[in-house]
């Protein structure tokens, strides 16, 4: 399916009162990518998964980038409004609530970009792998919104500071945010999906405790 120019994915709830999923897919992945992990954090929930629009060497991503880490935050503003209009649309054509962003490496860097630039879009974020997509962010105001940000102390693309940067900058704006270190590298684990299931749950029900 097509919407707003995204090709997507679209699963609606099998439970009326599970959260609504935004699934954001990693360089080289697509809309298909991250359905079975959606469906394995949130069992019965509606999943929205749509395909990043720009193209690295033939492989799906959802903003540009100049060099390993160094990304074109012009078209970072440009690609987050688009994703963000393309959630509005979506949410009046599927009856969905503001979803909660689970988004891999770029797509968990695009989800913390529409957090920062248009922060009604969503109700919260999983942001997996996920570093600092702007530099000089605005200062929203996400009070009220939780986010989970799940770091591998060995990724070998995602520096501690970094990462800790981006934690830094969505407390700043008033999120609640728990941050999670896992003994892994940049590649997702088992261990992943039980943070990201176990949070969303206490999150649902009101329970999401921040940690460093």
């Amino acid at each position: 399916m097509t919407a707003g120019n995204f090709v997507h994915r679209f699963e609606p709830a099998q439970y009326s009162d599970a959260p609504a999923l935004l699934l954001l897919h990693g360089t080289g992945g697509d809309e298909n990518d991250l359905l079975a992990l959606g469906r394995a954090v949130a069992p019965g929930a509606a999943l929205l998964s749509p395909r990043g629009q720009v193209l690295e060497n033939g492989m799906p991503r959802f903003f540009r980038r100049l060099a390993e880490g160094v990304f074109d935050e012009d078209d970072i503003r440009r690609r987050a409004d688009e994703l963000a209009n393309f959630v509005d649309e979506a949410r009046s054509r599927y009856n969905l609530p503001p979803p909660v962003a689970l988004g891999y490496s770029n797509g968990a860097n695009i989800a913390a970009a529409v957090m920062l630039l248009r922060p009604q879009t969503l109700s919260g974020g999983i942001l997996l792998r996920a570093m600092v997509p702007l530099r000089q962010p605005p200062k929203p105001d996400l009070s009220g919104k939780s986010v989970l940000v799940v770091s591998g102390t060995q990724d070998p693309i995602i520096s501690a500071a970094n990462a800790a940067t981006l934690v830094g900058q969505l407390r700043e704006a008033g999120a609640a945010v728990d941050h999670r270190l896992l003994p892994a590298g940049h590649n997702l684990s088992n261990a992943d999906l039980n943070a990201a299931s176990q949070w969303l749950k206490a999150m649902a029900t009101g329970k999401t405790v921040t940690a460093v």
